[in-house]
């Protein structure tokens, strides 16, 4: 993916407090069960909504503290030599590139993030999926990654296709130079959601 591996860990909100600590004592309780995670991430939802102010209090703490070490590292943090990325050329009639099985799970529980907490911006909604999908057996997250795995067998075929039109129609498109490099701050968030909503069309196309 090309991120800076020093890069310091994002930091997590107080309701992703709340479900790591569901997902522990549901792990201690049962240890040997697997978990159908739309049915956990319902409850964990409709637990956090009657939850009173106060309980919600000490998750807010942590949430407070991890962002205040977030912004700390931040603030020390030197970006790696070439962790900045740049805007490569796309071809608009090469193949798109097939979503991976994270982004598939994103596609589907998206609205339902959107839903529940419509506040949050695009940043906080792709934090969270992404704890969500951390928090997947690799039992459930099966059905994505088998899709992922067709959608995948399909694009390279395609890529195969495309590539031989290339060559027979002149060695194929030329490279057009790289655009100026855009700050780094926010260069995940965009480029993350770049690529989702890439991947959604997918999905839409692929149906």
């Amino acid at each position: 993916m090309g991120k800076d591996p020093t890069k310091p860990r994002g930091k997590m909100s107080s309701y992703a407090y709340f479900v790591q600590t569901c997902r522990e004592e549901h792990k201690k309780k049962h240890p040997d069960a697997s978990v159908n995670f739309a049915e956990f991430s319902k409850k964990c939802s409709e637990r956090w909504k009657t939850m009173s102010a106060k309980e919600k209090g000490k998750f807010e703490d942590l949430a407070k503290q991890d962002k205040a070490r977030y912004e700390r590292e931040m603030m020390s943090y030197v970006p790696a030599r070439g962790s900045k990325k740049k805007k490569k050329y796309k071809d608009p009639n090469a193949p798109k590139r097939p979503p991976s099985a994270f982004f598939i799970f994103c596609g589907e529980f998206r609205p339902k993030v959107k839903g529940e907490s419509p506040g949050l911006s695009i940043g906080d909604v792709a934090k969270r999926l992404g704890e969500m999908w951390n928090n997947t057996s690799a039992e459930d997250k099966q059905p994505y990654e088998k899709k992922a795995a067709k959608l995948k067998e399909k694009y390279e075929k395609e890529v195969a296709a495309y590539r031989s039109k290339s060559k027979t129609g002149g060695g194929g498109p030329a490279k057009a130079p790289a655009k100026a490099e855009k700050k780094d701050d926010d260069d995940d968030d965009e480029d993350e959601d770049d690529e989702e909503e890439e991947d959604d069309d997918d999905e839409d196309d692929d149906e």
